[in-house]
């Protein structure tokens, strides 16, 4: 497990690097001729979802150059552009297609891709009346799978990290774990560098999207566990309660500036302080 030097509230001033874990001794990274390190440079796919707008306002908080994707065809493209630019971030709305991905891959040489896309079933029924295909398999796993092939045909080959789901893995009969489970596979055997991150439930007052069930699956899943970490289930406890966004986007930009992160699938209970 990572132990972070950093305490989790602290907001980085300007970008740290750790030279080796359990050591209070933190160096400045080295800059490239344009004076940002290119690992200092990030891409958010999914920005405007839950995790991604506190991806993005993590990322920015430590001073790091970032893109935020929003879509181009979004019906809030100005409401997010504003937003962004006030956080710090620039906003880019490439296509969903990979050459357009590519070439902007190319062109941005991000140092950390963060792919935090996802769909709802509520938004799988009310597209698919419309016509429109945004199920798990079209979202979840196409728009990532266009973002991961983007990045392997860039020159300069970013850490990809990929938010999975605690669940994903090759016996999974959820079509949403089964799919999180597939990405992970092409991303392992992709040659990128990667983390993947497994949090349990995540949720917060601020969601602007209401799910009562799974507030309420959250609310009772951790009193449950709390009850059995009472009872000697302490690590059953801390793999299954529920995640915060503010909490888990602290630990996904660190674990993508973190070298001993590079290949780790990193479990709930190391996404949290």
């Amino acid at each position: 497990m990572t132990v972070w030097l950093v305490p989790p509230a602290f907001e980085c001033p300007f970008p740290l690097q750790p030279r080796v874990p359990g050591i209070t001794r933190w160096t400045w990274n080295k800059k490239d001729k344009k004076g940002v390190s290119p690992v200092e440079s990030a891409f958010v796919a999914g920005a405007t979802g839950y995790v991604g707008r506190h991806v993005v306002l993590e990322l920015c908080r430590c001073g790091l150059e970032t893109v935020a994707h929003v879509r181009p065809d979004s019906p809030r493209l100005e409401h997010w552009r504003g937003l962004f630019k006030r956080q710090g971030a620039t906003v880019d709305c490439t296509p969903w297609s990979e050459r357009p991905m590519e070439a902007t891959m190319k062109r941005l040489e991000p140092g950390m891709v963060f792919a935090l896309l996802g769909t709802t079933r509520k938004r799988v029924r009310a597209d698919a009346e419309r016509g429109v295909d945004s199920s798990y398999q079209a979202v979840d796993y196409g728009l990532t799978s266009i973002l991961l092939h983007a990045c392997k045909g860039a020159a300069h080959k970013p850490r990809f990290v990929y938010l999975s789901s605690l669940g994903a893995g090759p016996r999974s009969r959820n079509t949403y774990l089964k799919v999180r489970w597939r990405v992970e596979q092409e991303l392992e055997s992709s040659g990128l560098p990667y983390t993947i991150a497994r949090p349990a439930i995540i949720t917060g007052k601020d969601r602007e999207e209401m799910r009562p069930a799974e507030i309420f699956g959250a609310c009772l899943g951790d009193s449950l566990l709390g009850l059995a970490r009472g009872l000697g289930g302490n690590n059953l406890s801390r793999r299954y309660r529920s995640t915060d966004a503010t909490t888990l986007a602290r630990a996904l930009v660190k674990l993508a500036r973190d070298p001993l992160a590079e290949g780790r699938v990193v479990l709930s209970e190391d996404l949290r302080p």
